[in-house]
């Protein structure tokens, strides 16, 4: 994603990088000196400089080629690329972290092929794709529906209040209540709250519903509708569906609506906020499949000297979106091909200095997740259905998802890097990613995307997040978006191998630290 150019690489030695920065939790921590003084660690550089341009050339050239069919998830040519990944952590004698020495831990996973039909609201017919979406199948008929406003339940405010969604169709529109001022009930300031996050909003207010008893949820979405739209055109097209792990699948009912068709079934519904029950005729015919995905995340271990129960997961996910109706690769060589080598590349680093004696004192988790592209679905199998260790003891997560390009924000200006999520939990990981970028590769960080305001919220996007919500200290390192994102012209010739090279040499030196310091990151601002 991001290009960085004229990036030096520092020929400083190294002592243990630990924050002395003082914040609010804790006051008391040594400095970076004076930990250097009490406990000194190997000069990383070296085994940074072992990261070069030549080898995450030569791994993307393969990775991202033809012969990947650009590693749909559960299709071929991802089980081509779990094996390429696999079988450089054999060549370097680096273990599974799986107890029973697979490197695979299997994705159970279920993908509903985007049903056919109609709506019908109040006799008006509505084929799915034009004013409505649906991405798994829905039948019935309903007399009435209840109309839960903005279908909030937070303090002291409660639609549901009042109201019995037991076995009905709720109706349900994105965004929250304000007061006269302008002000926001929820927050009761000028800050919109969560219930308006498009990333998160339809599904905590699907979620809520379903479990007050609600039958399923009709969400109308104007602003988002042509995003959810064309998500429902691309699955069309390309014969394919909405994947979930197979844990998750139900026959639960949402269809997104734009305006048409919701002042369809409640002419009054962007003034009127009121929840009621509403006599209305809808009827549902929606018809689908379901297909059982065979996928796989790949999991290696380098086992720390002196705190191996403690874990460093570094991540990148291994899948793309695959080959277009039309027969065309998309060989995701930016997207996420340069995160997957140059965690290969890492790996490469750590492993070396674990030969000479210098291995991390914290273990370092290699995982390269299936499933990112359907909805992050690999990295939340580990995080919510099998953790191959402990959440409790994973100190970080360091996310790699596009770092081999320059966004046209940038154009000219190539020595960049998008860091998401520094912050959210932990001040002493942000800061201590601001000094080791210092200290070694001198790279421009914008946290543009890291605004909770921000419209694409990137930060919702990637697999840290399903650690982020765990309250696990996460960084995404991300290029930005380019007009070849999710595009067959995605493809290893484009990719910067200068910036690559730095930008992985980065990652390095930040999970060095996070590995190598006396104490565990604190989290000084875990959420609920």
């Amino acid at each position: 994603m991001e290009d960085s150019d004229n990036l030096k690489t520092q020929m400083k030695k190294l002592s243990l990088l630990v924050l002395g920065l003082a914040f609010a939790c804790n006051t008391s921590q040594k400095t970076v000196s004076e930990v250097a003084k009490t406990q000194p660690v190997a000069d990383p550089v070296p085994y940074a400089e072992s990261i070069t341009e030549t080898e995450l050339k030569e791994h993307l050239y393969t990775y991202a080629s033809d012969e990947f069919e650009g590693r749909e998830t559960g299709k071929p040519g991802q089980k081509k690329a779990v094996e390429y990944i696999k079988a450089h952590y054999e060549s370097l004698n680096i273990p599974a972290a799986q107890s029973n020495g697979n490197y695979f831990q299997k994705v159970a996973l279920q993908e509903t092929k985007v049903p056919k039909g109609n709506v019908t609201f109040n006799n008006e017919s509505f084929s799915l794709g034009e004013h409505a979406v649906a991405f798994s199948p829905a039948q019935g008929t309903f007399n009435e529906i209840v109309y839960a406003g903005f279908g909030i339940e937070d303090g002291d405010h409660n639609d549901y209040n009042g109201i019995d969604v037991s076995g009905k169709l709720v109706l349900i529109k994105a965004g929250e209540p304000q007061n006269t001022d302008g002000t926001y009930v929820i927050s009761g300031d000028q800050e919109k709250s969560d219930w308006s996050n498009m990333s998160e909003a339809m599904g905590k207010k699907s979620t809520l519903a379903l479990e007050k008893g609600a039958k399923g949820v009709l969400y109308f979405d104007s602003q988002n509708f042509p995003r959810f739209r064309g998500y429902f055109r691309f699955m069309e097209s390309n014969n394919s569906g909405r994947m979930q792990l197979a844990d998750d699948s139900n026959n639960d009912i949402l269809i997104v609506l734009d305006e048409k068709a919701a002042t369809t079934l409640f002419e009054n519904i962007e003034k009127d906020h009121t929840p009621k029950t509403i006599t209305a005729n809808v009827n549902l015919s929606l018809t689908g499949s379901n297909d059982n995905i065979d996928s796989e995340n790949v999991v290696a271990l380098l086992k720390g000297t002196e705190k191996p129960e403690e874990y460093v997961v570094i991540s990148s996910h291994l899948d793309h979106i695959g080959v277009t109706a039309d027969g065309q690769i998309n060989n995701g060589a930016d997207d996420d091909g340069s995160g997957t080598v140059a965690l290969l590349e890492i790996a490469q680093a750590f492993k070396q200095a674990a030969e000479e004696g210098k291995g991390p004192k914290r273990s370092i988790v290699f995982l390269h997740v299936t499933g990112e592209e359907k909805g992050l679905l690999g990295s939340k199998y580990y995080t919510d259905v099998e953790p191959v260790f402990p959440l409790k003891n994973t100190v970080a997560n360091l996310n790699i998802d596009m770092i081999g390009r320059i966004d046209p924000k940038y154009e000219g200006s190539r020595n960049y890097l998008y860091l998401i999520g520094s912050d959210k939990l932990s001040t002493e990981l942000h800061n201590l990613s601001e000094e080791v970028n210092k200290k070694y590769t001198n790279i421009e960080f914008d946290y543009t995307y890291n605004d909770e305001n921000d419209p694409n919220r990137f930060y919702y996007r990637s697999d840290h997040y399903n650690f982020a919500k765990n309250n696990i200290p996460i960084i995404f390192y991300f290029n930005g978006t380019h007009a070849d994102y999710h595009r067959p012209s995605d493809t290893p010739d484009k990719i910067n191998y200068d910036l690559l090279e730095n930008r992985s040499r980065l990652i390095f030196h930040t999970a060095w630290e996070i590995a190598n310091r006396p104490n565990r990151l604190v989290v000084d601002k875990a959420t609920e």
